[in-house]
Formats: C-alpha cells, structure tokens, sequence
C-alpha cells in the first residue's frame, strides 16, 4: 500500500514539475496607482493559489475555536451534573 502511495506522489510531483517548466513565461500583473508586478506565470499561480489557502483556513478559524470554547463548556456543565445511577435491567417494551 505504501509503495502505491508513493507512486502517486511520484506521478503527482512530475505532472507539477512538467507544468512548471512549461509556464515560465513571464506575465504582468496590474495593481492599482500604475504598479506593475512581473514574474513567471507558475510564480504567480502558486501564489494566488497560496493566498487562496491561506484565506480559506482564515476563514474557518472562528468556527473552529467557536466549537471548542463550547465543546469546554459542555463538558464543563457535564462535570457538574450528579451521576445518575443506571437501572438493572432494561426497561420493558
């Protein structure tokens, strides 16, 4: 199973070379007040696509701690409840 894992990535990480060393073209970028910005094309796909995963994680972060803080309370509120004994036997149907 691993040796299938790393073919994948092997297969992955040529296909990613491959198309690297084909988009070294240089582009321009246009900004705002006449500010021009020029790389290779693959330069600045990944970093569009590092700052798009940059955000997306950003943008989960509130939720996440959100469910943690409750998760805490809850388990807080748990802690303080008595323990109630279970009956002996199951309740008949």
């Amino acid at each position: 199973m691993t040796a299938l894992t790393w073919a994948i990535r092997l297969v992955i990480f040529s296909f990613l070379v491959v198309f690297a060393v084909q988009n070294t073209d240089p582009v321009s970028l246009h900004f705002v007040l006449d500010h021009v910005w020029q790389a290779p094309l693959v330069i600045v796909l990944l970093a569009f696509f590092a700052g798009g995963a940059v955000l997306g994680v950003l943008s989960v972060l509130g939720v996440i701690y959100r469910q943690r803080r409750e998760i805490s309370r809850l388990r807080q509120l748990a802690g303080k409840l008595p323990n109630e004994s279970l009956p002996d036997t199951p309740p008949a149907l």
